[in-house]
């Protein structure tokens, strides 16, 4: 595990953002953050994986031709292969691929203002009410049934929801289904939350901000990983609050990783955008390097709290240490696709 010392905090003042911007591009891992390291993606199930997720979305007509470049320099392949070592085979990681796309066509396309893809806050519920349909399907009289098939047809995000949950449908469990339909709530709560804050101006508590990233986080991404690798953590189990939280703090903690590794490009395209450093430095009055070494502290006290309640819980079952297991990969692999995608992401110059 690599864990330096945190450095001291020693730059109180008004957020300064030259500084982050510098032209020298700092990559790799964030000095002082907790990590373990992942297991290496094999290339040849990373290229597979990209050429199937690929032709499906151009299949689906998800987006247009221009963002060829955006869909190569995500990495989808690399990210579900790092994030799902034990996956069962490479049809499973292929529907985790789906998933992930449709969720972030979504984000992009409805929510985020700054992206050009006609996001907007203003009638953000609205959209996320149909798109959640797409997952939770209408049931209703036959005509207009009829007319919601037709809906979920006419708009690229909802056919992606649509299409990337019938994938995976046909191999996980009715209940493994359900939860996942259910997180995708919690995601899209989460979405409308930022964005009323984005819409009033309001900057919200340190405290507040990661609640409203427990919900706006990558929870359907990691809800997935005993269907992806071919079992299933029954719900009486699963649905345990030493279960929930252990699966919450996973979440969290790769939710953070999200906020530091896309910190200076967020600043870049959106200096209003909130996240963590941004949050901390307007509650607690500070500077921004010192907001964003907080805010490698916090992460890595929750992951602290992570691992060892996972070992606690991995020892009274061993489909309990199993799924804690496959949580614990896709946190290392979520935090190594960020460290090593020099094309979207750097990190700002504060060490």
């Amino acid at each position: 595990m690599s864990a330096p010392p945190t450095p001291s905090y020693t730059l109180p003042g008004p957020p300064n953002l030259a500084r982050s911007l510098r032209p020298r591009r700092r990559t790799g891992a964030i000095p002082g953050l907790l990590y373990r390291p992942a297991v290496p993606a094999d290339p040849e199930k990373v290229h597979e994986v990209d050429l199937r997720v690929e032709a499906w979305a151009r299949e689906l007509d998800l987006f247009p031709a221009a963002w060829q470049g955006d869909f190569a320099g995500f990495q989808f392949g690399r990210a579900v292969v790092l994030q799902h070592p034990g996956a069962l085979d490479l049809e499973r990681l292929t529907v985790a691929g789906k998933l992930l796309l449709a969720e972030n066509v979504v984000d992009s396309c409805y929510c985020e203002e700054d992206e050009g893809r006609g996001g907007a806050r203003r009638g953000l519920g609205g959209r996320l009410v149909i798109a959640q349909s797409a997952l939770d399907p209408y049931h209703g009289v036959a005509e207009l049934e009829e007319e919601w098939r037709e809906g979920m047809g006419a708009d690229g995000p909802v056919r992606s929801y649509h299409c990337a949950l019938q994938d995976f449908a046909a191999f996980a469990t009715p209940s493994q289904t359900d939860r996942f339909v259910h997180d995708m709530a919690r995601l899209h709560l989460g979405y409308l939350g930022e964005a009323a804050w984005a819409e009033t101006g309001y900057v919200p508590k340190v405290w507040e901000y990661l609640v409203m990233r427990q919900f706006n986080n990558f929870r359907p991404c990691l809800s997935i990983v005993d269907a992806v690798d071919g079992y299933e953590l029954p719900e009486q189990v699963y649905a345990r609050p030493e279960l929930q939280r252990i699966t919450a703090l996973a979440c969290n903690a790769t939710t953070i990783v999200n906020d530091l590794y896309s910190f200076t490009k967020e600043l870049a395209s959106d200096p209003t955008h909130l996240n963590l450093p941004q949050v901390v430095a307007a509650d607690e009055r500070c500077g921004l390097k010192a907001a964003y070494l907080k805010s490698v502290e916090i992460h890595n006290r929750i992951m602290e709290a992570f691992e060892e309640e996972s070992a606690v819980l991995s020892a009274t079952s061993p489909l309990v240490e199993r799924y804690a297991r496959g949580l614990a990969a896709w946190v290392s692999g979520n935090h190594e696709w960020h460290a090593s995608n020099t094309h979207r992401y750097h990190l700002p110059d504060y060490w």
